[in-house]
């Protein structure tokens, strides 16, 4: 699949696992009443007016992720929490050689435990967290990197769990964004990476309990990161290819034939 264009557009699918909305959570239900994946979806279709921005939720046949639907998805975002492991690894499977092969993947909060953002990190990803509501501050460590265009420093936001240090991923390619607590702790809340063709991005704020979904300028944040994962080139798997001795000095592509 080529790159998006001025004459193909850029398609982006938000995917949720919709089990606590699904399940009636009165909280999520008053900051979320169509789901988390809507109001997201619905800022990047205001970001993006015109880019292609569809849906997925765990609920759907194959998670809503078929095979021919990730084919043509530019940039994948993706928020999980206490469904992980319902998970297909199949589907995880499809999404990660996607990755590798060019499509973008945005992963929100608690997603930092999904089975495709562990499978891409090689580790456990995991950190230290505390639910009391309390303000945090996103503070951009990067002020050149295309996701932090437009963005204030720092992002308040008067409520959200707090996630800390040590996060056990690898390091970064970027880090973009770090976050503080009323508690003292800090957290790399805005971290990047490219796994084969594929560019990788974790946002931490978005917690279920918190409309943080509808800040303006988390929103932003989303909008750029979507610009910024998004296929540059040719998507293609990469594979292991026989090389003929010399191939340079022919002037060919160097794939030999079978």
């Amino acid at each position: 699949m080529s790159a998006p264009t001025e004459s193909r557009p850029l398609n982006i699918v938000v995917w949720n696992e919709n089990v606590h909305e699904s399940r009636g959570d009165a909280t999520v239900l008053g900051h979320y009443p169509d789901g988390m994946h809507t109001v997201i979806a619905a800022a990047l279709r205001e970001q993006h007016p015109g880019a292609s921005v569809s849906t997925a939720t765990l609920q759907e046949p194959e998670h809503g992720l078929t095979a021919e639907r990730l084919a043509t998805t530019d940039v994948l975002f993706w928020w999980g929490h206490v469904a992980h492991q319902d998970v297909s690894d199949e589907v995880v499977t499809r999404v990660v050689e996607a990755v590798h092969a060019g499509m973008g993947l945005v992963v929100l909060h608690s997603g930092h435990y999904s089975k495709p953002f562990t499978r891409l990190m090689g580790t456990t990803c995991s950190l230290k967290w505390r639910n009391d509501g309390e303000r945090e501050l996103v503070w951009t460590i990067a002020p050149e990197h295309p996701i932090a265009a437009g963005v204030p420093h720092p992002i308040v936001i008067d409520r959200q769990e707090m996630y800390g240090e040590y996060f056990d991923i690898p390091r970064p390619d970027e880090e973009v964004f770090l976050s503080t607590f009323a508690g003292g702790e800090v957290f790399r809340s805005g971290v990047a990476y490219r796994r084969g063709l594929g560019r990788v991005f974790y946002f931490s704020p978005g917690d279920q309990e918190y409309p943080v979904y509808h800040h303006a300028d988390v929103q932003r944040v989303l909008a750029n990161a979507a610009a910024w994962a998004a296929p540059t080139s040719e998507r293609r798997q990469l594979t292991a290819d026989p090389h003929p001795r010399d191939w340079f000095l022919s002037g060919g592509s160097g794939t030999q034939e079978a």
